[in-house]
C-alpha cells in the first residue's frame, strides 16, 4: 500500500482523471438501477406489496389479472376448501377518472377488495371506504390535484366517488390504484360488458402445500410472483434495463482494464528496476490492486452519494427507487469487476524481466 500511495500522490492528475471516469460509471449503474427498480415498483407494487401468496385466476389468461374473470360459484368453489382469513375475492378494472365538473382526464385501476381482508392495505391517510361511493387511492394522485375528501368521477360510468383516505405504493400498470369496497366495485363492474364473470380473481394467502392441494378444476393457479411478471410490459420493461445494467458493468471492466494496462505499460521499467532490487512480483501485484481498490472505493463513496443526492432531487412523478441494499449490491459488484479489471495489469508485472527492464531503462 505504501507504494501504491506513494504513486497516487506523485500522479495526482493521472488518477484523477481515471478517478473522474470512475465515478460517472458508478453514477451511471446506480441511477439506472435505481430507475429499473423504480418502473418495477410504479409497474407493480399493488400486487408486490399485498400479502397474497397466489391467485386463482381464468384458464388461459396467461396469469395476467385484465384478462381474468370468475363467476361467483368458481369463486365459492375455492374460497370453500380454505378458511376465510386464507382467501379472498379480488375485482381489478382499468378505468379513467376526472374531477367531476373538469375534462382533465386520469388513467387508474380500480381494486375491488373486502375491506376487512388481508388485502386491505395500509392506509397514510383517512379512513378505509364503507359506503359505496367511496375510494382510498394512491397518494400519486395528490400529484394531479386531488385530496382528502374531494369528489371524482369515473369516465365510463358517470358515477360519483369520495376520496376518504390515501394509502402509498400501491399502483398497477403505472396507474394509481383506487379501492373501493364490494358495492362500489358493482357500481363500475356492471357496466364492463366485456367482463362476464363477478370477479377478477381470487387471492390466497397460503402455504405452497396448501396450494398445491387445491382442486382447481377449469381455473388456474399463478403465483405473486407470476402475476407480477404477467403485468403487461413489466418483464420486457425489466428485462431492457437489466441488460443496459449488464452491459455497464461490461463496458466498466474493459474500460477500467484498459486504463490501468496503460499505465502498467508506462510504468514497466520502474517496475524491472524494482524487481532487480528485490521486490518481489506479489509485492508489485498488491501494490496494483491496491490502487484499484482504494481508487474504487472513493469513487463508489462519491458516486453514491451523488446518486442520492440526485434522488433526493427528483420529483416525485419520477419512477426512481434506490434502496440502500440495492446500492450496496451494485458497489460490490463494481469493486468486484474493477479488481477482474486489474487482472490483465498483475499478467504484465509478473512477465516483466528485470535485467530487460533496467536495459530500457539505460
Amino acid at each position: 500500500m505504501f507504494l501504491a500511495l506513494r504513486e497516487l500522490r506523485h500522479a495526482k492528475l493521472r488518477y484523477f482523471l481515471i478517478s473522474l471516469i470512475m465515478v460517472l460509471i458508478v453514477w451511471l449503474v446506480l441511477f439506472v438501477s435505481g430507475l429499473a427498480s423504480g418502473l418495477a415498483n410504479d409497474n407493480g407494487a399493488a400486487i408486490s406489496s399485498n400479502k397474497a401468496t397466489y391467485y386463482v385466476l381464468q384458464k388461459d389468461s396467461d396469469n395476467r389479472l385484465t384478462r381474468s374473470n370468475l363467476t361467483e360459484a368458481e369463486t365459492n368453489e375455492i374460497t370453500s376448501q380454505v378458511t376465510k382469513k386464507e382467501a379472498t375475492n379480488l375485482g381489478v378494472q382499468m378505468g379513467t377518472i376526472t374531477p367531476p365538473n373538469e375534462n382533465k382526464k386520469t388513467d387508474i385501476t380500480y381494486f375491488g377488495i373486502d375491506t376487512t381482508s388481508f388485502m386491505k392495505p395500509a392506509i397514510k391517510e383517512g379512513t378505509m371506504p364503507k359506503a359505496k361511493n367511496e375510494v382510498l387511492v394512491d397518494d400519486s394522485l395528490q400529484e394531479s390535484g386531488y385530496k382528502l375528501n374531494d369528489t371524482l368521477k369515473d369516465s365510463a360510468t358517470g358515477h360519483i366517488f369520495t376520496i376518504t383516505g390515501f394509502t402509498t405504493s400501491n399502483t398497477f400498470s403505472h396507474s394509481p390504484v383506487l379501492f373501493v369496497n364490494w358495492d362500489g366495485w358493482q357500481q363500475i363492474h356492471q357496466t364492463n360488458q366485456s367482463a362476464k364473470g363477478d370477479y377478477t380473481a381470487v387471492a390466497m394467502n397460503v402455504s405452497e402445500k396448501t396450494a398445491d392441494d387445491l382442486k382447481l378444476g377449469n381455473l388456474e393457479l399463478a403465483s405473486s410472483k407470476d402475476v407480477l411478471q404477467g403485468i403487461p410490459g413489466y418483464s420486457e420493461e425489466q428485462g431492457s434495463l437489466l441488460m443496459m445494467i449488464a452491459f455497464l458493468f461490461v463496458i466498466a471492466a474493459f474500460v477500467l482494464a484498459a486504463f490501468f494496462y496503460v499505465i502498467t505499460i508506462q510504468k514497466i521499467n520502474q517496475f524491472g528496476v524494482l524487481k532487480a532490487v528485490g521486490a518481489r512480483t506479489a509485492y508489485l501485484g498488491r501494490s496494483i490492486v491496491s490502487q484499484v481498490v482504494f481508487l474504487s472505493i472513493v469513487s463508489l463513496i462519491i458516486g453514491n452519494a451523488l446518486t442520492f443526492g440526485l434522488a433526493a432531487m427528483l420529483p416525485a412523478s419520477m419512477p426512481f427507487s434506490l434502496s440502500p441494499l440495492l446500492a450496496i449490491g451494485c458497489s460490490a459488484l463494481f469493486l468486484a469487476v474493477a479488481v477482474i479489471g486489474s487482472l490483465l495489469s498483475l499478467y504484465r508485472v509478473a512477465k516483466v524481466d528485470a535485467l530487460e527492464a533496467i536495459g530500457r531503462a539505460i
